[in-house]
């Protein structure tokens, strides 16, 4: 096994955290430059890295690359909202279906858990920066059971991509009482085994919280 490669791999995902939180933070702002030397330089690595951590984040859709400009953090607009919302509300709706016949108590249980977790940030003054991860990890457990990981993939990567536009309501609006129980809701009814209710309750939740993402960055243009 080549420990070189280990080492790199490693650090590059380390730049690659890094980076991320710095853009959906908004510390990096849209269309502000990523420069490779400059980045290097400030995380103490060489460029080779910075170079993979930059296509892996290109991938996930938070940085692209101009000919003209090389590689920039990308904009946030009530256009990119309304697409990401409007994907995640095809794939979530479509893997619950998949998922429910197939719970366990186990899992929903799992599922009580991760929403607990998620309900002791929503007060004036939590750690915003646990939300996003919080509230992926409360919709992810609902989703494992149908064992499709490559949508499970793609819909991980889809709220990412949400979590830089979640984190700027939090910081304008901080009644969270709608998406908490939106939350308990829909555990309530993967519970029963209602997947139209369950279906009509996630697809509301996702497409209404767009709506109010694309009025808050309406508001800030």
């Amino acid at each position: 096994m080549n420990e070189a490669k280990i080492t790199r791999k490693t650090l590059t995902a380390s730049v690659v955290d890094i980076l991320r939180e710095k853009i959906i933070s908004n510390e990096i702002k849209g269309g502000a430059p990523l420069r490779q030397d400059a980045l290097a330089t400030q995380l103490g690595v060489s460029r080779i890295p910075i170079r993979e951590a930059l296509l892996q984040l290109e991938a996930e859709g938070l940085v692209q690359f101009s000919p003209h400009k090389g590689a920039v953090a990308t904009e946030v607009s009530a256009g990119a909202i309304d697409e990401l919302f409007g994907l995640r509300a095809i794939l979530e709706c479509d893997i619950l279906d998949r998922a429910m016949p197939k719970m366990t108590e186990s899992d929903l249980n799992e599922s009580a858990s991760a929403l607990k977790e998620f309900d002791e940030l929503l007060i004036p003054g939590a750690d915003i920066n646990r939300w996003g991860g919080l509230n992926w990890k409360f919709h992810k457990s609902l989703y494992l059971p149908a064992g499709r990981e490559r949508t499970m993939n793609i819909i991980g990567q889809l709220h990412t991509n949400s979590d830089r536009y979640l984190r700027m309501q939090i910081q304008v609006d901080e009644d969270f009482s709608r998406a908490e129980q939106d939350h308990h809701d829909l555990l309530e009814m993967c519970r029963k085994r209602d997947t139209r209710a369950a279906r009509k309750c996630l697809k509301e939740h996702i497409l209404t919280t767009g709506k109010k993402l694309i009025k808050v960055i309406n508001s800030m243009s």
